[in-house]
């Protein structure tokens, strides 16, 4: 059976991505651990834990003795508060993939690994329509460069020794059960949450910028079914091009009014633009879709109105 680890299960993808493997694998083996205390439905749904993974003597004693086989490694500073704290945060992501990629070299019972990159690795000089699997990769932020050197990690690892280390590349992540985190595509969050609280958002990007942007419902299965995918047709090494739905916030915000007749938007650009401005429009996602079978299924107006309605079960 097996024992699976996830770091992060209180952040965006950790606490959706823990309830989604434990009703896969079953509650009492899926381990979920964090910095700080996670939402309820983690807690009492099975084991829980705070453990910082850069504290690798700790971290190593849990795998141990646990019997971990499986690690999620979720936790990172996020692009927006990155550029805040450039040295700490290039340290946190950095250091903490490193102790993770050992402790998988060291401990012959971890079979697999899995590590978020994001379409912050790409930049200016990317094509922005279309991205492809394998481009100009300059990326110009602390998130970015820390993502890129990731991939170029696990790739390593993956090759030298053998290790079943597997990633994707997420595009902006949209969920109605976590608010954001400090990431640059986290407008499309915000927005749905203002909505429903204030009819009112105000956005920190300009009205026509367009990023690739992927339901969490689709972002879980596209993770469970590479990690379960057989190895020997996983022919990208590094990490996984994914992308389902590109559009602007002037675009949420039509939507939205489909659902609020009133609502309004007002735009307030900030540092942030520059960061949007370098990363793709568009995503070709055709080597994931061939080796594993990715194919998303939500678009920008069914994921609104889940959005909507379930933000306002909440509000309640």
């Amino acid at each position: 059976m097996e024992n699976i680890l996830i770091i992060g299960a209180a952040g965006q993808i950790g606490s959706e991505l823990t309830l989604t493997l434990r009703r896969i694998y079953g509650e009492d083996h899926v381990f979920a651990t964090d910095i700080r205390q996670a939402p309820q439905d983690i807690v009492e749904g099975g084991p829980f834990q705070i453990l910082d993974v850069m504290d690798d003597k700790r971290l190593i004693h849990f795998v141990i003795r646990h019997k971990i086989t499986q690690i999620y490694h979720l936790a990172a500073v996020l692009s927006g508060n990155a550029e805040r704290i450039p040295v700490q945060a290039w340290d946190i992501n950095m250091s903490s993939l490193m102790n993770i990629l050992d402790l998988g070299k060291e401990v012959d019972e971890i079979k697999k690994i899995f590590w978020p990159s994001s379409i912050a690795v790409f930049g200016q000089t990317t094509p922005h329509e279309n991205t492809p699997q394998l481009t100009v990769m300059e990326p110009n932020t602390v998130y970015g460069i820390s993502k890129l050197a990731g991939e170029r990690w696990c790739e390593y690892y993956n090759r030298r020794y053998k290790m079943d280390i597997r990633s994707i590349r997420y595009p902006g992540l949209i969920s109605y059960k976590t608010e954001a985190g400090g990431g640059t595509t986290d407008y499309a969050v915000e927005i749905y949450y203002d909505a429903v609280k204030k009819n009112s958002y105000e956005c920190f990007l300009k009205e026509d910028t367009m990023l690739p942007m992927l339901f969490m419902e689709d972002a879980m299965k596209a993770t469970v079914d590479l990690m379960h995918a057989d190895p020997s047709k996983l022919s990208v090494k590094s990490s996984y091009s994914i992308g389902a739905i590109s559009f602007t916030p002037e675009e949420v915000a039509r939507e939205i009014r489909k659902h609020k007749p009133d609502f309004q938007i007002t735009y307030k650009p900030d540092f942030r633009q520059a960061i949007a401005e370098s990363w793709p429009r568009t995503i070709d996602a055709s080597v994931a879709k061939n080796d594993w079978g990715f194919e998303p299924t939500y678009n920008l107006e069914k994921m609104t109105e889940i959005m909507l309605r379930e933000i306002e079960k909440k509000k309640k």
